[in-house]
């Protein structure tokens, strides 16, 4: 890994121990490739290069993260967005504005885990563009090349909770018998009081640790397979942007805490059986391990902007599930409704003379 000169802005480069050029991860080999001698790399084998296998090395990964990851800031709509300075000169990837250099991180923000990118961005262009294609009423823009070729690979900030509980529930349950003798019906109610406990691991609950924006596209495309986390290594983020988090795990125990309780409610009134109707009155959830990690999770991202509007576009860059919000033409909509009206007048008035 180099850095550009002893100034104070360093740029985060990888490069090729056999030639010296620049590598860059390419998601459909996951590895790092070299461009120009055609050398390829694993993370393990640049990892080993860089010498970060120790703790101190790996201490020295932190420092380095803080340092050499800047911040990007929109004055428009204020985003923010880490990258190295080779990206001075984008533009915003939320509303398309210049974005500005901010500084450099502050804090330890280094992540613990991260799901590499699985699809190219030739494969994301692809698929939006069979997704646009289907919707007849955007407009022509929406559909573009040119509109495609903005998608961008973006790191997305979560937290992932693993959490070892002991959970009690409580429901009342009636149990109801019918039956007839002669002419006359009988009903027999009986009434229950059932408790449920158990200990029950709860793995990888995925929470954003962004506090505004995307809540609903980050929604759209998860889940993440829980197997598809590896330990954080740096060489991941060339040739993507990844957000930086904004919630502290702290600020999220009490939602955690309510996702686990809701889980625990639907696990163990499952177990219930034999009655005619169940009705929950409680459910408690005691936690006696539990452990954060910081991880960041990979989205294909493309906003296409309006005056009245921003439409957001996600694709999950390891399962390829699809989350996109569709612009309508107006002019579109009227000449269709312009054409069936067209063609079915004829018919309308010949109608109409048959009771004249």
């Amino acid at each position: 890994m180099t850095n550009s000169g002893a100034t104070a802005d360093k740029t985060l480069a990888y490069n090729c121990p056999n030639c010296g050029a620049e590598l860059m991860f390419d998601a459909g080999k996951q590895k790092l490739c070299c461009e120009f001698c055609e050398s390829q790399f694993t993370i393990e084998e640049i990892d080993q290069t860089d010498s970060m296998q120790s703790a101190q090395a790996q201490a020295k990964n932190s420092e380095d993260y803080c340092e050499k990851m800047l911040e990007y800031s929109c004055p428009n709509c204020g985003a923010e967005v880490i990258t190295d300075e080779e990206t001075a000169a984008d533009i915003c990837i939320y509303c398309h504005s210049p974005i500005v250099l901010n500084g450099r991180l502050s804090g330890q923000m280094m992540p613990d885990k991260i799901i590499p990118f699985r699809f190219t961005k030739e494969e994301a262009q692809r698929k939006f563009s069979e997704f646009a294609k289907k919707k007849w009423f955007a407009p022509k823009a929406f559909k573009s090349i040119e509109q495609a070729e903005k998608i961008s690979g973006i790191y997305y900030p979560f937290w992932v909770t693993d959490a070892d509980t002991d959970s009690t529930y409580n429901a009342k349950a009636t149990r109801v018998r019918v039956w007839r003798m002669g002419n006359v019906q009988y009903t027999e109610t009986s009434k229950f009081n059932v408790e449920r406990a158990g200990f029950i691991h709860f793995e990888d609950i995925v929470t954003s640790a962004l506090s505004t924006g995307e809540k609903q596209v980050l929604e759209g495309i998860l889940p993440y397979p829980s197997e598809s986390l590896v330990p954080f290594s740096m060489p991941y983020l060339s040739g993507f942007k990844a957000k930086k988090r904004d919630i502290e795990r702290n600020a999220l125990t009490e939602e955690v805490k309510k996702r686990m309780n809701d889980y625990a409610t639907t696990l163990l009134k499952n177990t219930v059986g034999g009655y005619s109707t169940v009705k929950t009155t409680s459910c408690m959830v005691r936690i006696n391990k539990c452990h954060w990690e910081y991880s960041l999770m990979p989205i294909w991202m493309l906003n296409y902007v309006t005056p009245k509007k921003t439409y957001k576009y996600a694709m999950n860059g390891y399962t390829g599930k699809l989350y996109g919000e569709v612009p309508v033409s107006i002019g579109k909509a009227l000449a269709f409704c312009g054409g069936i009206f067209a063609a079915v007048a004829p018919l309308l008035c010949w109608l109409g003379g048959l009771f004249l």
